[in-house]
């Protein structure tokens, strides 16, 4: 404190009525944070390290028991298919994804005529409710009135089981989270493309670079970073993907079709004696999967700032 009784500049600050808005325009986020993802995550946490029946569920007396939930499943013969499902899934989506939304980024990169249009267009899959989404591919691949095998009948294809064979119903639900993902890849992708410099393609087509030559050495490698972020977003976001799934074929016929997000609702809520424990151990192992690739994106985010 100065001798004037004022506080000196090195004196710390008394709590006024700035830090107070401060905290109120923050509080909002706190709480919804804390009651959405906090809580949840908590909750989730406990239900995989207790021996839950339905009635301790109500209760809340569930025993402790350590990593037996984790051990369980661990152990369980669906693990291992569940396991590759959710890796063949996600991967072959995403590839397809960012593949043919390149594609379509660089295709509408050209500003044609109606280019607006049809790239409004083909946001549509991505602006429906997943559900109408999943049941209208679910009447597509209908085994005996589905339009797909109709096509396949009219050049004289036998019929296919697309959601009742074991080996179709997988390769049918990666078909439809392909359509229903290529438009977030088209939309970041062609942002990405905005910011590349026109004078490069110009002093490119000078040197008589070709077509393919100029996508190779300019658009490629400067859509690099645009496309780290696109491919791991997508990544964490495919990992999770459980309502597609369910919708059209519920992880069957049998576990064909079954990833790790159906499997944890199937042990939750899918009979009639719960295996919470175990539901929620799957949960968490699908949640540390996903939260390895997003501190992966937040390295490659922090490291294109720096």
């Amino acid at each position: 404190m100065r001798a004037g009784g004022g506080w000196s500049r090195s004196s710390p600050r008394p709590f006024g009525a700035r830090q107070l808005a401060s905290l109120a325009f923050v509080a909002p986020l706190l709480v919804y944070l804390g009651a959405f993802y906090a809580y949840p995550l908590y909750r989730n946490l406990d239900l995989s390290l207790r021996d839950y029946t339905v009635r301790s569920f109500v209760q809340g007396d569930a025993p402790y028991s350590g990593w037996d939930n984790f051990s369980t499943v661990l152990h369980d013969p669906t693990f291992g298919p569940a396991m590759r499902h959710t890796m063949v899934f996600t991967f072959v989506s995403i590839g397809f994804q960012y593949g043919v939304g390149l594609a379509l980024a660089v295709f509408f990169n050209r500003h044609f005529r109606l280019a607006s249009t049809l790239r409004a267009l083909f946001l549509i899959p991505w602006l429906l409710p997943l559900i109408v989404s999943a049941s209208t591919w679910s009447w597509m691949f209908n085994s005996e009135s589905g339009v797909v095998n109709y096509g396949l009948h009219l050049i004289g294809v036998s019929p296919v089981g697309w959601l009742t064979s074991p080996d179709w119903a997988l390769v049918s639900v990666i078909v439809a989270n392909i359509w229903i993902g290529i438009p977030f890849n088209l939309v970041i992708l062609y942002s990405g493309l905005q910011n590349i410099p026109a004078e490069l393609y110009e002093a490119a087509s000078l040197d008589g670079a070709g077509a393919w030559q100029q996508f190779r050495r300019i658009t490629f490698p400067l859509l690099r970073p645009v496309s780290a972020i696109t491919l791991l977003l997508g990544l964490v976001y495919t990992l999770k993907v459980f309502d597609l799934i369910w919708i059209m074929t519920k992880g069957g016929p049998g576990d064909s079709s079954s990833t790790l997000a159906t499997w944890s609702y199937q042990l939750g809520f899918g009979t009639l004696l719960p295996k919470f424990g175990p539901g929620a151990a799957v949960g968490n192992i699908l949640i540390l999967i996903a939260l390895v690739f997003g501190l992966l994106y937040i390295r490659v985010q922090r490291r294109q700032e720096a």
